[in-house]
């Protein structure tokens, strides 16, 4: 297979990028763009622009008015443009791939996984005909009936992050849209030009115009979204401060939100665990996509006597690990996403030395021309307080905290104010079913490392790191995205009136 460097200039070499609303790409002249930069390199590959308040109202009021058609289709041509689109995306996994590649910097067999687990909600969204029936009580009074009719909420939006540029916007709007919603998506800023494809492949399954829509930009955009009383939803995947904000001011605009915050995810290695299995797991979830993933472990909680080994061969095998250009072939891990960002990991990685956290391997030397990069990172003897620990990292940097006992490090997990995901290495079933039932984490893994669920269960995590009743995609998705109306319905045979009656009624 090609994964060349060919393959990405032909799909997103673009000198200027462009909103797309109403089915078509956006020309007002932009007063404020930002790069778009290789992350292998570091050149400036695109620009892209920032919305203004302006720009999102129309792109809303697009919105409203594809969601009017949209909403009025049948489930079966609605589910039609879902298969549609899902062979399309099937088609174009390579090219989706090869620009994540690019612009986010991930490894190309890497990029193509996030594609499959995208194509998986599209998947789920083309059955979504089953979960769209209301329920129907005949008889509930004499002659009466009452029955619910789930309904699209109307406009949603998805503010969406940099670290999976295909995967998270396709865990929103397939849902959204088979429901019968209109969507308007804001991507990153840092990779936008995944979406934009989306968009085409959109409109090549036959989605009306309006019904799909993106906006860059930044804050400013995001806020507009946020209180355009044109939106009626909003889903969000990202940092904890900003899952807050989002939360609190979607909602105090009167729309529904789900808000998915940050994640400290900590893998706790019992002393019966198998430790070449927790090892090749730690270094797969721990360094995959350069630990940029929001269900990455960052934390190995090392219980009794496992440590000192568990160390060692995570260290052996992170001495085998080739750092390079996600397009190349024998890379295993690739760049961070931006020169900002790595400044920030290189900047915590300092912090926990100067603390006084044993970094027993450090990739801050590894120089790679002007990429984004930095080597994978392993500390030891960390504890809860220093800011390694207790910030959100988001970067190729694992931590291993030492417990005593398991009570020890049950309580080390549920103290830390993220629940987005946690699991346990152990061949004890005893132990393994405490664990499922006693931690306070959304997602659980049992020797799994990255237990991210299959599209037909919901993604979402418990704490600060969901703001919110309901989860992402699955039946969680099919609830946020329609609401019940209730009717009860009578027809009225004349030889059955009952005249004026001022009494509360009764179901006799």
């Amino acid at each position: 297979m090609d994964t060349s460097l060919g393959i990405i200039d032909v799909v997103t070499e673009t000198a200027t990028l462009s909103h797309r609303i109403g089915g078509e790409p956006d020309a007002a002249p932009a007063d404020r763009h930002t790069d778009v930069t290789e992350s292998a390199t570091g050149r400036v590959v695109a620009r892209v622009p920032m919305a203004t308040p302006e720009i999102v109202d129309r792109a809303v009021a697009a919105a409203r008015a594809g969601a009017q058609e949209w909403g009025d289709t049948s489930i079966a041509a609605r589910t039609k443009v879902m298969f549609a689109f899902r062979e399309l995306v099937h088609s174009r996994r390579e090219d989706l791939a090869a620009v994540i590649v690019r612009e986010h910097g991930k490894v190309f067999d890497d990029a193509l996984g996030e594609v499959q687990r995208g194509l998986e909600v599209a998947e789920f969204a083309c059955g979504v005909g089953e979960l769209l029936k209301g329920a129907m009580s005949a008889q509930i009074s004499r002659g009466v009936d009452s029955y619910s009719l789930p309904q699209p909420v109307g406009v949603a939006a998805g503010i969406t992050p940099f670290n999976f540029p295909v995967m998270v916007p396709m865990w929103m709007f397939p849902v959204a849209l088979a429901c019968g919603n209109a969507f308007v998506l804001k991507p990153s800023e840092q990779d936008p030009s995944a979406s934009l494809m989306l968009a085409d492949l959109l409109a090549q399954a036959g989605l009306p115009e309006g019904a799909f829509n993106v906006v860059h930009g930044d804050r400013e955009a995001v806020d507009a979204l946020l209180t355009h009383p044109g939106v009626d939803s909003v889903s969000f995947v990202g940092s904890t401060p900003i899952a807050r904000h989002i939360y609190e001011t979607a909602t105090a605009h009167g729309k529904r939100v789900q808000a998915l915050g940050g994640a400290k995810n900590h893998a706790v290695v019992l002393p019966d665990a198998d430790l070449d299995v927790a090892a090749d797991a730690l270094v797969s979830a721990g360094y995959g996509s350069a630990g940029q993933r929001c269900m990455a472990v960052s934390v190995a909680v090392a219980v009794g006597d496992v440590a000192e080994p568990l160390v060692a061969k995570v260290r052996e095998r992170m001495a085998k690990l080739t750092v390079g250009d996600g397009a190349d072939d024998g890379s295993d891990m690739g760049p961070l996403v931006s020169a900002r960002h790595l400044e920030k990991v290189r900047g915590l990685v300092d912090a926990g030395v100067e603390e006084g956290a044993e970094l027993v391997e450090d990739g801050r030397g590894l120089s790679l021309g002007d990429g984004h990069f930095i080597g994978p990172c392993l500390f030891d003897h960390v504890r809860p307080g220093m800011s390694i620990y207790d910030q959100e990292i988001f970067g190729p940097v694992l931590l291993v905290v030492r417990c005593d006992t398991y009570p020890e490090a049950l309580e080390l997990v549920n103290a830390n104010p993220h629940g987005n995901g946690a699991a346990v290495f152990t061949n004890d079933g005893g132990a393994a079913r405490l664990f499922e039932q006693q931690v306070t984490a959304g997602m659980v893994g049992i020797n799994v490392p990255i237990p991210v669920p299959m599209a037909y269960h919901s993604f979402g995590g418990w704490k600060a790191s969901l703001f919110g009743d309901l989860h992402v995609h699955g039946r969680h998705g099919v609830r946020f995205y329609t609401r019940d109306k209730v009717v009860t319905r009578r027809w009225v045979d004349p030889a059955g009136r009952r005249g004026v009656d001022l009494g509360f009624p009764t179901s006799d």
